[in-house]
């Protein structure tokens, strides 16, 4: 019976997406937003305290964000076209959790299981994003949270050790580029996501297949080709070339240069040498040190198709390369 349920909410919240992104009109798409939410909700239900608590936080915040939306779409009624771009950009930028309103996030993230940490990472990002797309203005307010997002998604990062913080920390700062993506075309912003969202997914089920929830616990496990591949995903996500991560930047940042935007891809740029950092300050003492004492002992069997799968997606850049 518990597994039917979340079936049917997990469908429910795939629905209300797809309802959201195709609807006609800004009424049927807050209809659609609203579905997603409730929805969300009780795939996040658990014996635990903590995902309790996620769950308060993340329907108070992403009811405040509906609340706002609702009232632009009102304003937009009353032809008062500054005030309505400005409270819709509000409204979805609180539902993407970027910069200066991303508190909400690492809070929501640290309470919940890795596979509903997925979710909210990458499902839960398409209807808002979209969304965006739709309104998209180069306003002083989504600057802003283009460049705080990229600061602060590193700095922030620095001094935690939770890993899900700084999965969390991360989708911050990848937001930005998100964002930069958009000023080009539409297209761009979807290869952005689906490397993001592909590079999510390996992470995450070998996160939640070994039980990793901090940095330290990188060293319990046994296997070498696992604790590689680890490392080669985590440098992936943080754009190093010639990994497949570093494609989408790259893209974007060509892109950037054509529309004549030096200076915001140049602020992005260094600004992700922070993030960059810590991604190196995470895999760096897993990689150098050697250690006998482990926390745990982690006995599980490795899907050779899954990691075959990764293995082929991270090097498919410098096979591109070869080939072409």
């Amino acid at each position: 019976m518990s597994k039917f349920y979340k079936k049917l909410f997990l469908l429910m919240l795939v629905f209300s997406t797809l309802f959201s992104v195709s609807a006609n009109n800004w009424f049927m798409m807050w209809i659609g937003m609203e579905m997603n939410l409730l929805s969300i909700i009780p795939l996040f239900k658990n014996n635990n305290i903590y995902p309790t608590e996620a769950s308060i936080k993340y329907f108070i915040t992403q009811c405040l964000a509906s609340s706002i939306l609702l009232v632009s779409i009102l304003v937009m009624e009353n032809n008062m076209m500054t005030s309505y771009l400005y409270l819709t950009h509000l409204a979805l930028l609180i539902k993407l959790g970027a910069a200066p309103f991303h508190f909400w996030m690492p809070e929501v993230i640290e309470g919940l299981n890795w596979m509903n940490c997925l979710i909210v990472l990458t499902w839960q990002k398409i209807a808002p994003s979209v969304l965006l797309m739709m309104t998209f203005k180069l306003t002083n307010l989504i600057t802003s949270s283009m460049f705080l997002s990229s600061l602060i998604g590193g700095l922030l990062a620095l001094n935690q050790n939770s890993m899900r913080k700084i999965m969390a920390f991360s989708s911050i700062n990848h937001t930005a580029w998100m964002l930069a993506s958009m000023l080009s075309y539409t297209k761009m912003w979807m290869i952005y996501f689906s490397v993001y969202s592909i590079m999510n997914i390996f992470i995450i089920t070998i996160f939640n297949k070994f039980n990793i929830f901090y940095i330290n616990q990188l060293n319990s496990v046994d296997l070498k080709s696992i604790k590689y591949l680890i490392m080669l995903n985590i440098l992936s996500l943080a754009g190093l070339p010639p990994l497949v991560g570093f494609m989408p930047k790259w893209l974007v940042i060509y892109e950037l240069t054509k529309l004549n935007m030096i200076i915001i891809s140049f602020i992005l740029m260094i600004t992700t040498l922070i993030s960059i950092f810590m991604y190196l300050r995470m895999i760096t003492p897993t990689l150098m040190l050697k250690t006998k004492n482990k926390l745990m002992k982690i006995e599980v069997k490795v899907n050779f198709i899954i990691n075959s799968m990764n293995i082929l997606f991270l090097s498919s850049l410098v096979l591109a390369e070869l080939m072409f």
